[in-house]
């Protein structure tokens, strides 16, 4: 499903622009399959720690996001990578050290959101996609897939709070970022992380319904719940998107 997506993404992005891309991209296309396996494998209070740690980890995708956008400014790719993991890494680890609770967590995870679009680069340069190639393509995809498959393998063996964590670290965003930015350019690539970040309201919606839903409902009535709240929330940010500059 992954390898789809963000093939679906990159289409999106060569037609529409950077914007929309990074728009689809927040969708919780990784976390939700992640935590329901979580939840089949592990139980439902398991889940339900995960999801409120995975709500907390949107904090991480942001930090992740603004890291990798000025950094591609002046830097490389592998610089612009590095630095990106390395603010994913730090705020992680103290999220990990310092757990949330429910609402701690979405408080932080909507004030990262809020603020957020402020501070990445501002650019006059015009952003167009370039044409792609069908090999490029083919190694987003693999690429993609590969990450996928390694978080969710690691989630399964670090206990809730890190399962959390890893359910929302930024498998899109890494491999939109790295091929982007050496195909497109890093205006290109900060205007898809930026627009990124507006699209992540909807993973918080689906997490936070998540954390709240499973301990009360059964499975498949909380699951289902939390993707009509996070397809609700993705329609209704696409007016901040178009308000963006």
């Amino acid at each position: 499903m992954v390898p789809t997506f963000l093939l679906l993404v990159t289409l999106a992005g060569k037609r529409w622009g950077p914007a929309i891309a990074g728009w689809l991209a927040g969708l919780p296309v990784v976390a939700g399959p992640i935590l329901f396996f979580l939840a089949i494998e592990h139980g439902i209070p398991f889940t339900a720690r995960a999801a409120t740690a995975a709500l907390s980890a949107v904090l991480a995708s942001v930090a992740f996001s603004l890291a990798y956008a000025h950094a591609a400014q002046r830097l490389p790719w592998q610089a612009s990578m590095a630095l990106g993991l390395g603010g994913w890494t730090a705020t992680a680890l103290c999220l990990s050290a310092y757990p949330l609770t429910q609402a701690m967590a979405l408080l932080a995870a909507l004030l990262a959101l809020l603020t957020a679009p402020r501070c990445f680069p501002r650019s006059t340069a015009v952003v167009r996609a370039r044409p792609l190639s069908t090999v490029e393509l083919g190694l987003r995809m693999l690429a993609g897939a590969f990450l996928t498959v390694a978080v969710t393998l690691s989630a399964a063996y670090v206990g809730p709070g890190w399962s959390g964590l890893l359910a929302v670290f930024p498998v899109l965003g890494t491999v939109l970022a790295v091929f982007s930015h050496r195909s497109q350019g890093p205006a290109f690539t900060a205007t898809l992380l930026k627009a990124m970040v507006t699209g992540q309201y909807a993973a918080v919606a689906f997490c936070f319904t998540l954390s709240v839903a499973l301990p009360r409902l059964p499975m498949a009535w909380a699951f289902g719940i939390a993707v009509m709240a996070a397809t609700t929330v993705q329609i209704s940010s696409k007016r901040a998107l178009m308000r963006q500059p």
